[in-house]
């Protein structure tokens, strides 16, 4: 019985290294949008560690638009109440399994009232046949404070 719960243990914790190892941070971002005159190259740890990057990945939700979490941290609709304001576009460079690096969008409103939002676009592929769990996703302040201490322009 002892190396039959043994064998369980050692076949389930393999089972679960594919999800894990699947569920990877951007290695870069690039930001487009008003009061811009260039891309704002973003750089760093995407696995939400420390710098830049991985301070937009952790309060920008990507994990959970890109790859979903539980309980769902994201919104099916725009949450409503509030103004949007100016649009930045991110696309972020995710790296994957076999030396794919894919290309996926979210949009930022810095700026928004209450607080600044994102939004990924359901269903957009990945890795090859991969899809994003998208939505909405409520931010703090913090993000935008970072964004502007990156380059990002401050609100007039």
């Amino acid at each position: 019985m002892r190396r039959y719960l043994v064998g369980v243990a050692a076949v389930a914790a393999a089972l679960s290294l594919p999800a894990a190892a699947a569920a990877k941070g951007p290695s870069s971002a690039s930001i487009t949008g008003p009061g811009l005159d260039r891309h704002l190259e973003i750089a760093g740890d995407g696995e939400m560690g420390p710098g830049t990057l991985g301070t937009l990945v952790s309060l920008g939700g990507f994990m959970a638009q890109m790859y979903g979490q539980t309980p769902s941290a994201t919104l099916k609709a725009q949450p409503r109440g509030g103004t949007l304001g100016p649009r930045y576009r991110i696309v972020y460079t995710v790296p994957g399994p076999n030396a794919i690096r894919s290309r996926v969008v979210q949009l930022l409103y810095p700026y928004a009232k209450p607080v600044p939002l994102t939004y990924m676009k359901p269903g957009q592929t990945y890795w090859g046949t991969r899809k994003t769990l998208g939505g909405w996703f409520r931010s703090s302040t913090a993000l935008t404070r970072a964004l502007v201490q990156a380059g990002l322009p401050t609100r007039r």
